[in-house]
């Protein structure tokens, strides 16, 4: 008899679900994300939301978002492809512009979940060691001999920036598509979009699901040359952002972009205290420019798991290529802050 493994895809095997642990935290800061809330536009869009909407399908490819999105960036509509989450853009964009056999490059540490789509596209990768002084190698990078250039800045998880001479560099030079991964640019200030103008090669990708507090949504977009950007769309295929989701992201756009703003702003005073409170601790935070710190511990699974067991979830890592063990915590409201590092000494107590 043929078995299910048989009859699966080989590239699939050896791949994993995504599993984050079951139980829920009375403090999460595990996966980035505001803690402050959402905007008050999507949430008036959640309430008044009427029941006749969800009988139709939501826009075939978001074009209301889209004109909201090229507002915020600065953009034409023409050059945003919208997706489910930015997970949904990179799996697309990584389908679009690789073949099966084709190989990805990246610097690791990085998003964990580059290297799964890749897999899952019968893509290859190329991982390169990040400097020593937590920037890409473009050298490397161009000589990998990809057809797919990853860059995530700020980066997850180190929440180091890439230098703009590298990201030029490999944009220069790379004879691939080069996705800029800036899901945490709200946080950094900073931007690569204006390489968008000069390389059809460039593509942008971003998402709400962090500074706009809208991650239950799965909003994600891309901004990038006009021909490039429909070859992600043609990849992802239709209907991939719903009805709600579209409304409340639009609403958000037009209203609250001041709100989001001030959140941001709250959410880097609040990650450079938890960077000095952690280096009073005896713990080397890295210098972060997202809206999180990685701090390098022995032992973190455990210690994320005693931590977990006093009501405060933080994202564990082993052994990451330059970093080793370590736990991403995620910025919040000072009483959460207070809580977690009650929790975190605690658990290194008993370490």
């Amino acid at each position: 008899m043929t078995t299910s493994l048989e009859l699966a895809r080989a590239a699939y095997r050896e791949v994993s679900l995504y599993t984050v642990e079951a139980a829920p935290c009375a403090v999460d800061l595990s996966d980035n994300t505001n803690l402050w809330g959402s905007p008050p536009a999507a949430r008036r869009v959640l309430s008044d939301f009427a029941d006749t909407g969800f009988t139709r399908y939501p826009s075939a490819y978001a074009s209301e978002l889209k004109d909201a999105l090229a507002s915020y960036a600065g953009v034409e509509a023409a050059c945003i492809a919208t997706g489910c989450g930015s997970d949904d853009i990179l799996d697309s964009a990584i389908r679009a512009f690789a073949e099966p056999g084709d190989q990805i490059a990246f610097c690791a540490p990085t998003f964990a979940m580059v290297p799964i789509f890749a897999r899952l596209n019968g893509v290859g990768i190329v991982t390169i060691p990040m400097t020593a002084a937590w920037d890409i190698d473009p050298d490397g990078l161009i000589d990998s001999g990809a057809r797919v250039f990853y860059v995530c800045s700020p980066n997850n998880p180190t929440g180091t920036s890439a230098s703009r001479g590298a990201i030029e560099r490999v944009v220069a030079r790379a004879p691939g598509v080069v996705i800029l991964d800036e899901a945490y640019s709200e946080f950094s200030g900073a931007s690569s979009l204006d390489l968008v103008a000069s390389s059809d090669r460039v593509l942008i990708v971003r998402t709400m699901s962090k500074a706009f507090g809208l991650a239950g949504l799965r909003v994600g977009y891309a901004i990038g040359a006009r021909a490039l950007v429909a070859e992600v769309e043609k990849s992802r295929g239709p209907y991939k952002v719903s009805t709600v989701a579209e409304r409340a992201a639009v609403e958000s756009l037009r209203h609250d972009r001041g709100w989001v703003a001030e959140r941001v702003s709250e959410a880097r005073r609040s990650r450079d205290q938890l960077a000095e409170s952690l280096r009073s601790l005896g713990l080397g935070a890295l210098s972060s420019q997202a809206n999180f710190v990685l701090v390098p511990v022995p032992r973190a699974l455990a210690i994320a798991r005693r931590m977990r067991e006093r009501g405060v979830a933080v994202r564990a890592f082993q052994g990451l290529p330059l970093v080793g063990d370590a736990l991403r915590i995620t910025a919040g409201p000072a009483p959460v802050m207070e809580q977690m590092l009650v929790a975190l000494e605690e658990a290194l107590r008993c370490a």
